[in-house]
């Protein structure tokens, strides 16, 4: 027992020697804040007032504060820091060091010195600065690149030098209406931007002015010329839309994003540009000028990123081959007796129901053969008025009963059928909509693949479709908290 006693004490006195230090800063925590206000002081005596390492005088100072806060001594070393940082910017100012006197006094606020002793500071600072830069120099300079024209390109022009001196002399006069000059000039040349129908160009003019001087006296007017020119440019590029003309109006919404890129209403137009290069590809598909569709079709996909327009691609595609197949050259009579038997095949079929089955074999088949061969023919446009009201049927009524997929085969024959249709948009979102309808039901249902499906389908319906990015994520993390 008195062996285990021994060796006992004697790796307890080991311990102290190796430990000691640690130890001691577990049981005296103070032990530790002398040290470093002891090292605090000795950075402070070499004017190391503070270090981004840590082994500055005020980092020190405030470790010990921390560690021991009930004891004074870490508060008053601060306020020598401080102190200290006001000698060092009077002896920086002394010796033309400013950018050295910027850091010391900034640390002599931060560390709360006297507001009087800092702003005095402060004071001879902006003059020393200014007597150093040669203040008469700068106005000088900057009146004679106004007289040239010169007011905002580059470091030399007049602009950026009254700048230059207003942040050294905020109250110079003359740099103040050399400015205010300066800055007429500037917003006269955004109005003669805007007179000569540039309103791109005057909304750059115009917000250098706002960055200068947002005060300035002529900066409303010009502002509110802006604004008109842009609503003009909006409304001429609507007016195209509308008209068909698709190029000058997507030329329109995209100077507006050049304008303003968080314009929601000029995004709203590119997406609604790209819509109607889609539609147009379609109608010159189902009139088989696929040239021409594939030319919008590349307009269509520089403006969007949509699944549209990989959708519309496919059935262009789709229609070209159909195409290829059917139209060989043959004696305008053969063809003749081969439409019209496609469009009695077409009604027998309509007259069973089968408008979309069986595939090759239905009503809809037909008729696309039927439009392959002859698309100009009266009784083919006919027979695809009398259909495209069946095949709307067949969208709500398999939609109303959630087959969806037998939904979608009707949407997509109706779209065949018209292209320009505005209603199929809408069509598309009811669809992907009820996607996530269900898809909602079966993820409560813990059917998280059928959920992962439905994000897909409606995504390709509509990239837009509400409630799509939050029913996304929710699908997100369950599958994920399912692996």
């Amino acid at each position: 027992m008195a062996v285990w006693a021994l060796a006992a004490a004697v790796l307890l006195v080991l311990a102290t020697f190796l430990f000691r230090q640690p130890l001691a800063d577990w049981l005296w925590p103070e032990t530790r804040a002398q040290t470093l206000r002891e090292q605090a002081a000795q950075a402070l005596a070499a004017g190391r007032l503070s270090a981004e390492d840590g082994s500055g005088a005020r980092e020190l100072y405030e470790a010990a504060l921390a560690l021991d806060p009930d004891r004074n001594e870490a508060r008053e070393g601060l306020m020598q820091v401080a102190a200290a940082a006001l000698r060092q910017t009077r002896a920086a100012i002394a010796d033309h060091r400013y950018a050295d006197a910027h850091d010391a006094l900034k640390l002599a606020r931060a560390l709360s010195a006297p507001r009087a002793e800092t702003d005095a500071a402060a004071a001879l600072l902006r003059r020393q600065e200014a007597e150093h830069a040669g203040i008469d120099g700068l106005l000088a300079r900057a009146a004679a690149a106004r007289s040239q024209g010169h007011l905002d390109d580059g470091p030399d022009a007049a602009l950026p030098l009254y700048q230059r001196i207003l942040a050294l002399q905020p109250s110079r006069t003359e740099a103040l209406e050399g400015r205010e000059d300066a800055l007429a000039d500037l917003l006269q040349r955004a109005n003669a931007a805007l007179d000569g129908g540039k309103p791109e160009e005057a909304a750059a003019l115009i917000a250098r002015a706002r960055e200068y001087d947002p005060g300035h006296v002529d900066l409303p007017a010009a502002q509110a010329r802006l604004a008109r020119a842009i609503e003009s440019v909006r409304q001429r590029a609507d007016r195209d839309l509308r008209n068909g003309k698709i190029d000058a109006a997507l030329t329109g919404y995209r100077e507006l994003l050049r304008i303003d890129a968080a314009d929601a209403a000029a995004q709203a137009g590119v997406e609604r540009s790209g819509h109607a290069y889609l539609e147009r590809a379609e109608r010159r598909a189902a009139d088989f000028r696929f040239a021409e569709a594939e030319k919008d079709l590349r307009a269509a996909r520089d403006a969007l990123s949509d699944p549209a327009v990989r959708d519309a691609a496919r059935r262009i595609d789709r229609a070209r081959k159909a195409h290829s197949r059917t139209a060989p050259a043959m004696p305008a009579a053969e063809r003749g007796r081969r439409v019209r038997a496609l469009l009695a095949e077409t009604d027998r079929a309509a007259a069973r129901g089968d408008w979309l089955t069986p595939p090759g074999d239905s009503a809809y088949d037909k008729l696309r053969a039927a439009q392959a061969l002859a698309p100009a023919d009266p009784a083919v446009r006919r027979a695809a008025a009398r259909a495209l009201p069946e095949v709307r049927r067949c969208y709500e009524d398999e939609l109303r009963g959630n087959r969806l997929r037998r939904a979608q085969a009707c949407l997509e024959a109706w779209q065949q059928l018209q292209p320009s249709d505005r209603a199929v948009r809408g069509a598309r979102t009811r669809l992907a909509q009820r996607w996530l309808a269900v898809g909602n039901e079966r993820l409560g249902a813990g059917e998280i693949a059928f959920a992962e499906a439905a994000v897909v389908e409606a995504r390709a319906l509509d990239a837009h479709a509400p409630g799509l990015d939050e029913f996304a994520e929710r699908v997100k993390t369950a599958a994920n908290a399912d692996r």
